[in-house]
């Protein structure tokens, strides 16, 4: 019996707004059977939805692009995959062995993925330098010590910091920490937050998370 040809779903964006065109780009991708594409017309060559699609689903579509008259381009975006694929970030262990590094502070890793449920970051502290006490957000976070040393401070008490250790702070916890004489890197993950600020339609960045320990 003869297999069906791919499905291709036609869509025209030329005139729809620019902020909701992505959105409804990736909501048609997403209904796709494995096998099926977008024709994608647009009215100039779409790099930043590319980019987005090379970083939400990397090596699960396959793109072609073309001008096919003055500012008309005419893309061809096929499913791979049933969903995103799992895929390598980072080398935490090279992370960790920049600690002490006096230009690094703050966040300098974050979570690459545009659409995710989760937040993830690795948070550097140069020797002595602090997370002043603080209570914690709405969310549960795992911290993850990747180099370095320092002090957690708690409402009760203090908890040594060294590579290796697992700490778990419940939402709204107190918590305060402190980077060793030799600085200090860990890995915080948690569930992702709603916005503070009403975003226009369409998709958030990953810069636009703000870490959170």
């Amino acid at each position: 019996m003869p297999q069906s040809a791919p499905e291709v779903r036609a869509l025209d964006v030329r005139t729809m707004s620019r902020p909701e065109r992505h959105s409804i780009i990736f909501a048609s991708f997403d209904e796709l059977p494995v096998g099926g594409a977008l024709d994608l017309t647009s009215d100039h060559e779409p790099r930043p939805l590319r980019q987005e699609f090379e970083a939400d689903h990397p090596g699960g579509h396959d793109w072609s692009s073309h001008e096919i008259e003055p500012r008309v381009w005419r893309t061809m975006i096929t499913k791979l995959a049933r969903t995103p694929l799992p895929r390598l970030l980072t080398d935490t262990g090279k992370l960790g062995a920049e600690v002490g590094d006096a230009e690094d502070t703050g966040a300098v890793w974050k979570l690459p993925v545009p659409t995710r449920d989760l937040d993830a970051n690795v948070i550097a502290l140069r020797p002595g330098e602090q997370i002043t006490e603080h209570d914690g957000p709405e969310v549960d976070v795992l911290l993850h010590v990747l180099a370095g040393d320092g002090v957690l401070t708690t409402e009760t008490g203090q908890v040594d910091l060294q590579p290796g250790a697992l700490v778990w702070l419940p939402r709204r916890s107190r918590r305060g920490i402190t980077a060793g004489p030799g600085g200090l890197r860990h890995l915080s993950v948690h569930r992702k937050r709603q916005a503070l600020l009403l975003e226009p339609p369409g998709r958030t960045s990953a810069d636009q998370q703000q870490p959170t320990v």
